[in-house]
């Protein structure tokens, strides 16, 4: 027996008119004045069977505003700037949340989802444990691909590129911002390997005992490990996306074609939705 049922989403969205910058700084937050904000009735249409699921509909995307080679900044990193302090500025729940996907060196893909922690003009910067199974891809296959979705916005964008550790100093740098028990648990965690029921509760308080601190502490020493650390994914290739109506997407992409890490050269294309 096929039942078919309809499930009707409510959202709210926001639409932000575009901003410029012409250096590597901060872009000015726009004004909440300008943004205006509507709602829309968005229906995706299920049927289902005992040995099957199957989405019929999907949701229209309607963004008031156009992406074009012409209206974006000369630098992905740039634009990604502007982008992101626009997301902020939305209230986008957790813009800094990205996918990752890493590949093993015969190219088996895994993806996660991970928190964007620095930009840079090399690139993105993203931190985790050394030993976990996307740094022992990344060590084998030193490529990596990124992918933000802001759904608020119906934006996307994508990031493909080569990958670089950090180094000690900057990992450091990093780490003494995070909470105390965020640091605990860095030393806690065995990431990615298989742990009984009880194992991450009694490592925990094997590390809150060696360096004298608990996890609710505002203030304690808890020093960088030497498993963990920062990885910057360099980008060959960045690509903003915007939704539009029935799935004709506003697309445009970045290719680096030379010049250093820190000061390439990019090709802007529009692509096909």
């Amino acid at each position: 027996m096929l039942l078919t049922r309809t499930i009707t989403f409510i959202t709210p969205r926001t639409f932000i008119p575009r901003v410029s910058s012409s250096s590597f700084c901060v872009p000015s937050l726009i004004n909440s004045s300008f943004s205006r904000s509507f709602m829309s009735s968005e229906s995706v249409s299920v049927s289902e069977s005992a040995d099957r699921l199957q989405v019929q509909g999907h949701i229209q995307y309607d963004t008031p505003d156009h992406l074009t080679p012409s209206n974006v900044h000369s630098s992905p990193l740039e634009q990604f700037h502007i982008w992101f302090n626009e997301a902020r500025k939305a209230n986008v729940r957790e813009p800094d949340a990205m996918s990752l996907s890493t590949a093993t060196a015969s190219g088996i893909p895994s993806s996660r989802m991970v928190l964007f922690k620095q930009l840079d003009k090399r690139g993105f910067v993203f931190y985790t444990n050394y030993t976990s199974r996307k740094s022992r891809e990344l060590e084998e296959n030193p490529r990596a691909a990124l992918l933000f979705f802001w759904r608020e916005m119906s934006r996307q964008v994508r990031v493909l590129g080569r990958v670089e550790k950090l180094s000690k100093e900057e990992s450091e740098d990093y780490f003494k911002t995070r909470p105390v028990g965020t640091r605990l648990g860095a030393w806690a965690s065995h990431q990615s390997s298989v742990i009984g029921e009880d194992d991450l509760a009694l490592r925990l308080a094997e590390v809150q005992e060696r360096f004298g601190t608990q996890s609710s502490d505002k203030e304690g020493d808890v020093p960088l490990p030497d498993f963990w650390g920062g990885w910057r994914v360099i980008p060959s290739e960045v690509e903003f996306w915007l939704g539009k109506p029935s799935r004709l997407h506003d697309r445009v992409r970045y290719l680096r074609v030379e010049g250093p890490d820190d000061q390439p050269q990019w090709t802007i294309d529009r692509l096909s939705p």
